[in-house]
């Protein structure tokens, strides 16, 4: 887990030098070759983790939610559907394992793992001190990054705290996106909205420049809209710990770390052959980092 932490930070880190004029979708894909798309890779191609004995696997049990798009959630035919989902079958056939994949309540995720219900949760659960304290994680297959957003073909911004300092920025009411902006950006005027819908709709109507706000929502808000042109992310990707957590891992119970271990080796094993970057392309094609 030390491990792990360490080459988050060291993401991190290499994101926080990249130029803020990035704008999503003229970043080059590191993993690609075919896509304008920025996509990082989260796991450290000089770790070699240890091959998990084929005598010594088990079929997988996992837990997911049901109502969560485009993560996880029913499809037309009835059949669990969405990234979480594909990630877990991706993992299963890398293993070569049989797996289910159960949806329960949200709420109930964790108790029903601590009960054995399953063996393992994918269903973008982050990694807090709270939910530490009944599983452990496997390494962040995604982050959830904040981004600035402006309507299409708006001035590019410096967003830097020192070049937003006379800016009017949108932002949801009480969030952490809220919070971080006030402590890390005195100068700019900030105006709170209840959700994302009324933040967004206001930002496309023309009543502030740019909105501050989760990059996965706010991707997933866009691509909902019948103009999906209408928005672009500005600069680059937030991702402060303190504030949008330390990524989403898989969750098993703290006394099955065998099964940690064997998840994580197959998660590298998936983004080492592209597997990861295709899902990620498929359902996030405008980018979240």
């Amino acid at each position: 887990m030390a491990a792990a932490k360490i080459l988050l930070l060291i993401f991190l880190f290499s994101l926080w030098l990249q130029p803020f004029s990035c704008i999503a979708g003229e970043t080059a894909a590191p993993n690609s070759g075919k896509s304008s798309v920025f996509i990082p890779s989260l796991f450290d191609p000089s770790n070699r983790p240890v091959a998990p004995d084929p005598a010594n696997l088990k079929p997988i049990r996992f837990l997911t939610a049901d109502d969560y798009p485009p993560f996880e959630y029913l499809g037309a035919d009835g059949n669990l559907a969405g990234y979480n989902i594909d990630v877990a079958r991706a993992l299963c056939s890398e293993l070569k394992v049989a797996c289910t994949i159960q949806p329960r309540r949200w709420d109930n995720l964790l108790d029903a793992l601590e009960g054995k219900e399953g063996d393992a949760i994918i269903a973008s659960l982050k990694e807090t001190k709270a939910t530490r304290e009944k599983a452990r994680f496997t390494a962040p297959y995604y982050l959830t990054p904040a981004r600035f957003v402006t309507v299409a073909g708006a001035k590019t911004y410096d967003v830097r705290p020192e070049g937003l300092r006379k800016a009017t920025i949108g932002v949801v009411a009480g969030s952490a996106h809220e919070a971080f902006l006030r402590a890390f950006f005195p100068g700019p005027t900030l105006v709170p909205f209840p959700d994302r819908e009324q933040l967004m709709a206001a930002l496309v109507a023309g009543q502030f420049e740019l909105a501050f706000d989760d990059a996965i929502g706010v991707a997933i808000w866009i691509n909902a809209q019948k103009n999906s042109d209408c928005c672009a992310f500005q600069g680059g990707p937030f991702l402060e710990p303190g504030f949008f957590g330390e990524g989403i891992g898989i969750a098993v119970r703290s006394s099955d770390d065998s099964l940690r271990q064997t998840l994580n080796w197959a998660l590298q094993r998936l983004d080492e052959r592209g597997v990861m970057t295709e899902l990620y392309l498929k359902y996030f094609p405008i980018g979240i980092y």
